[in-house]
């Protein structure tokens, strides 16, 4: 494989990295060749993830962290930085205010490896309009005005920020507003592919924003919706 379509011992930190898109997030990195650290708030979740990775042979540890905590964020970083020499080359978060944070507790670290790239996990929600999902959508566009604005300040560091924004994908954080048989049929219907997003066809994209193949890309925010966004979303329950 070329290196530039490879992530052969490049070093990430995935957070919330135990379920769902993180979950995928971790197995995508780390198939391709990552050293990858993840943590997540559950310990159960997190113990689970890791036997399973070391029976595939993938190079994930994991520690337990909340990053809604400020301390909690700064023990984790300091973590990484312990693990990776001081280096990092990948950084995927999840939230804005921990976003925000673990950029600015990360960015010397990614400087130092010479090579960095942040991804986001946004939303569609964070870019179009999505009914009873103000705040929510409100945090995840600001996440992705923060990956245009740290594209510019930091591209003299060589570090690439881009956002990643799902549309509606089966993961078990999702299982309960999908139990509604309204909302599920409205969002295929709209939806141009016909069907609900899987967990892999997210986090493929973020491997290959990651990739050296991706160099020449940085501040953007890219859907992955299955087209949902090119209809629009409106979704009015009848109760």
């Amino acid at each position: 494989m070329e290196p530039r379509w490879s992530l052969q011992g490049k070093t990430a930190l995935v957070t919330g990295g135990a379920r769902g898109l993180g979950h995928a997030i971790v197995e995508e990195l780390a198939g391709l060749g990552a050293i990858v650290h993840m943590c997540d708030k559950s310990e159960a979740h997190l113990n689970q993830s890791l036997r399973e990775w070391e029976e595939k042979g993938l190079q994930v540890s994991g520690s337990l962290c909340d990053v809604s905590s400020r301390p909690a964020r700064e023990k984790l970083m300091q973590t990484v930085s312990s693990l990776f020499g001081g280096k990092l080359n990948i950084l995927m978060a999840m939230n804005f205010e921990s976003a925000y944070h673990l950029c600015q507790l990360a960015h010397p670290l990614l400087k130092a490896s010479g090579y960095g790239s942040i991804v986001f996990n946004s939303s569609i929600g964070g870019v179009v309009s999505c009914i009873l999902g103000s705040i929510y959508g409100a945090t995840k566009g600001a996440m992705n005005q923060l990956a245009k604005n740290l594209a510019c300040e930091w591209a003299r560091d060589n570090i690439r920020t881009n956002s990643v924004a799902p549309g509606v994908v089966e993961t078990p954080m999702t299982e309960t507003f999908l139990g509604y048989e309204e909302f599920t049929e409205t969002v295929v219907s709209r939806t141009p592919l016909g069907r609900l997003g899987e967990a892999k066809e997210v986090s493929s994209l973020v491997a290959f924003l990651c990739m050296p193949a991706a160099s020449y890309i940085t501040g953007q925010t890219v859907c992955v919706d299955g087209g949902l966004t090119i209809n629009g979303f409106s979704y009015h329950p009848t109760a």
